[in-house]
């Protein structure tokens, strides 16, 4: 792990590449904020910390503490994963994942850098695992899930009367009800609608019934 050859050194990097593109081609299929090269960048960038920091102490002989740099690392990457985490209008969170796998991918680049590949490695597998296969198992959950919050486009003020009336039909209890302020240049309102409903009443049902209300423009589960 203290190897600092020319073979060691571009070694590390390389699988920083490897792992962090690995999970940035998932990302970046997605059409996610930070994609392929992101991923890949911050692996390097990471890795690259970690052997400047051994560097230091090991062959220059400077006393420093190894971690320090690290530790800025993860510190500031909180500020990048920061800049992919949106609050959208309708008060949908995103970015969140894209975030948390940023972060994931520093730490994972820290690892490489540090010579601890079996973490690394392992980690980037799970980090995959996370991503694509219990990202499927997720929509599975949540389209099962008994409540729901959607956003609602309507034309005008009488419209969401009859929402909440084909709602009341349907047995679905609605929690919370906000009107949307509307943002410059919108010439239609929206609503957002936390709602729980009755056992086994699939959530795209719901949905083609309120898509089917004259003067609903726009139905999106959030």
């Amino acid at each position: 792990m203290s190897d600092f050859s020319t073979a060691s050194v571009i070694f590390r990097l390389c699988l920083a590449t490897i792992c962090g593109g690995l999970i940035g081609i998932d990302r970046g299929r997605k059409r996610r904020p930070a994609g392929f090269r992101t991923y890949m960048l911050v692996c390097i960038g990471a890795s690259l910390t970690m052997l400047i920091s051994q560097y230091t102490r090991e062959v220059l002989g400077i006393a420093t503490d190894v971690t320090r740099l690290g530790a800025q690392v993860i510190n500031g990457i909180g500020f990048l994963g920061a800049g992919t985490i949106i609050v959208t209008r309708r008060q949908q969170v995103k970015g969140l994942t894209t975030a948390a796998g940023l972060w994931a991918s520093a730490c994972m680049g820290i690892a490489i850098g540090a010579g601890y590949y079996v973490a690394a490695v392992s980690a980037c597998l799970l980090i995959m695992l996370v991503l694509i296969v219990l990202s499927k198992l997720e929509v599975r959950i949540m389209a099962s899930a008994r409540t729901m919050t959607v956003s609602v486009g309507y034309d005008t003020n009488d419209d969401i009367v009859q929402i909440i009336d084909t709602l009341k039909a349907k047995k679905v209890h609605i929690v919370d009800l906000e009107i949307v302020k509307m943002a410059s240049g919108e010439s239609t309102p929206s609503a957002v609608l936390s709602l729980r409903l009755p056992k086994r009443f699939k959530h795209t049902e719901l949905l083609e019934s309120l898509a089917g209300i004259d003067g609903v423009n726009q139905v999106e589960e959030i």
